[in-house]
Order: C-alpha cells, then structure tokens, then sequence
C-alpha cells in the first residue's frame, strides 16, 4: 500500500523563519537570518547546524561573509553552491560601494574611495592595487585594477599606473591597495613607490592626489598624513 511521503521537517522550520522574516527581520537571530541564506542554496536540507558551525568558527554573519574562502571550505557542508553565494553577495557588495564611481562623485575626502575600496578589496586574502581616475573638478571617472599579486605583495610598476590614467585621460589619481594583514599602516617599499609615481605623474601634468591603503575595517591616507 502507497503512504504518503513524509515532508522533512526543515520545510515547516524554513516557512516559520520567512514568516517572521516578513513580519520583523530584526528579532532574527544571525544564525537564522544565515540559515535563511543558506536555504537557497542548500534547498534539501536542514541548514541550521551549518549556520551555526560557521558563526562558532567566524564569530559573526559579517565574519562569516568575510572570511578567507580557503577556510569556509574547510567547514563541513559549505559547498560549491555555498561559495558561488558568498562570491556573489561579496561582488554585489563592492558594487554597491562602487556607485559613486557610476555617479561621478566628487572626491574631496578619503573616505569615499577608501568605503569603495574596503567593500571590493579589504578582505582579500592577496593584495590588490587598483586607481581611482579623477577629471579636472575631481569627479570619479575611473575604478580600475592595475594587478593582483600574493599575500604580501602586488608587482605594480610606474608605467602601468601612468598608462592607465592617459587612457581614461585622467587629470588626478588616487592609488589604492590593501594589506592582508590587517595593519594598514604602509611599507618602506610603499612610500618609495608613491614617491617614484608622484615624480613621474608631475613630469605628465598628472596629479596624485592619495594612496590608500586599505584593511577590512581601516585605511590609511598617504594625503592625510601629510605624505603625497
């Protein structure tokens, strides 16, 4: 005789969580607002004890959606479906932070193209040197990656940043890189390499108005500190 099939039980959980999701997203635990996540991912399956395993070991949902993919890997039941969410949520975040780039913001603060750079780049787990391109009255007109390099270090040479200013026929830059180790204070070899680029840009009428060095949660301007 044919019985019918039981419905799991995470189905009746998932449906309770969206309810209350609707009604008052904030009483959500993390764990949930996570296990909701997941859900779309991990369609046939209970994922709360994978919501919670990841807060355990990354302390937090920011954590968690920040942290090293190499070690998100490491947790039992994170899968390639859950690395394709977490690569997109992490590249529709840059791009949210991305849109004064879009809007041609006015820079005259650090603090706008450091939000940028810290959404796009400062969790990475290699360094990254990119350039942000400003037109005579400082509007943004360009955000582009110059190179990708390894944990400590990203090969950049004074042609390749000039190169790409006159290609945007850029009037001002701002060079932006991060550390991923979390100090965003700069190196010897930083300083000799903003100085190198600042002497080269006078000689093309270009200005180099910042270097930033960017962190997850910091960032130090070379304009601030009185170093450009």
């Amino acid at each position: 005789m044919l019985t019918k099939k039981e419905t799991p039980h995470y189905l009746g959980h998932r449906r309770r969580l969206k309810d209350r999701l609707v009604s008052d997203p904030k009483a959500l635990a993390d764990y949930e607002v996570l296990e909701l996540i997941l859900g779309y991912v991990n369609v046939r399956r209970d994922n709360k004890p994978l919501a919670k395993e990841l807060l355990s070991r990354f302390g937090s949902l920011r954590g968690t959606l920040l942290a090293r993919m190499e070690e998100l890997r490491d947790v039992p039941g994170f899968g390639p479906g859950a690395e394709e969410f977490v690569t997109l949520w992490r590249e529709a975040w840059a791009r949210f932070h991305e849109q004064p780039a879009r809007d041609r913001v006015v820079l005259n603060a650090p603090d706008i193209v450091a939000e940028m750079a810290r959404a796009r780049i400062g969790a990475k787990e290699r360094e990254e040197f990119w350039m942000a391109l400003v037109d005579t009255k400082n509007r943004l007109i360009g955000w582009e990656q110059v190179s990708k390099g390894t944990v400590d270090q990203a090969a950049v040479y004074p042609r390749e940043v000039l190169s790409v200013a006159l290609r945007h026929k850029a009037s001002g830059m701002i060079l932006v890189h991060n550390h991923p180790s979390g100090d965003p204070r700069p190196s010897v070899e930083d300083v000799e390499f903003t100085r190198r680029i600042k002497s080269a840009a006078r000689e093309i009428d270009l200005r180099l108005l910042d270097h930033l060095v960017v962190t997850e949660s910091r960032f130090f301007s070379f304009q601030a500190e009185g170093m450009v």
